[in-house]
C-alpha cells in the first residue's frame, strides 16, 4: 500500500468554529435565556396576584357562610338591627343546647360576630348595612316599631362595601330568606 502525503484530518478551512461564530451563538443563547427568565417572572407575578385574589374570595365566601348559617338557624327571641348592627337569637350548635345570642357589628374595618365570644368574620370592610324585608318593602331598621318586637322580617339582606387586598374594592350583597317564625302554643 502506498501512502500519499495527504493529511487525514479536516480539509483546509474546516478546522472548526471561528471566534465570531461562537460569540454570535452565545449571544443568541443569552437572548433566549433572558426572554425565558422574563416569561417565568411574569408567570410567577400573575400566579401571586391570582393566589391573593383567591384567598380574598375564600375569605368572602367563608364570611357569607357564617352569616347565612346564623340566619338559617334563627329561633325565638328578639331580633333587632339597623345600620351596620344586627342582633338575633339562633339555635345552639349542638342538639338540645340553649339558644345563643348573636350580634354583628363593624369595628375597625372588620365584620365582628359575637356569640358569645368575639370573632372577626371578615377584614377589609369599608361599610355595611343590614336591611329587612317587611311585607313587600325593604326597611332599614328592625323592628319597624315596638309593637312588632318579637316578629321576624321575611328576609334579611347584608350589603357590604369591601376592599380587595391590594386591589379594587366592590360591593357584596347577601339576601337570606328567613324560615317561618314558629307560632306560640294556642295561636
Amino acid at each position: 500500500m502506498h501512502v500519499t502525503g495527504r493529511a487525514t484530518g479536516p480539509a483546509a478551512g474546516e478546522e472548526g468554529f471561528t471566534l465570531l461564530e461562537l460569540i454570535i451563538s452565545l449571544g443568541l443563547f443569552a437572548l433566549i435565556a433572558v426572554a425565558g427568565l422574563g416569561l417565568l417572572d411574569s408567570v410567577l407575578n400573575v400566579q401571586g396576584r391570582t393566589d391573593t385574589r383567591l384567598a380574598r374570595l375564600s375569605d368572602l365566601q367563608r364570611a357569607m357562610f357564617v352569616v347565612q348559617s346564623d340566619l338559617d338557624q334563627v329561633t325565638r327571641g328578639d331580633m333587632a338591627g339597623g345600620g351596620a348592627d344586627l342582633s338575633l337569637t339562633r339555635v345552639a350548635a349542638g342538639l338540645g343546647g340553649p339558644p345563643v345570642a348573636v350580634t354583628y357589628a363593624i369595628d375597625g374595618g372588620s365584620l365582628i360576630r359575637t356569640a358569645p365570644q368575639r370573632q372577626t368574620v371578615l377584614t377589609g370592610v369599608q361599610g355595611a348595612a343590614w336591611r329587612f324585608r317587611d311585607g313587600n318593602v325593604w326597611v332599614d331598621r328592625w323592628p319597624p316599631n315596638e309593637e312588632r318586637r318579637g316578629e321576624w322580617p321575611r328576609a334579611i339582606a347584608l350589603d357590604m362595601q369591601v376592599g380587595g387586598v391590594a386591589g379594587p374594592q366592590g360591593a357584596l350583597r347577601r339576601v337570606v330568606v328567613l324560615p317561618d317564625q314558629p307560632r306560640e302554643v294556642g295561636q
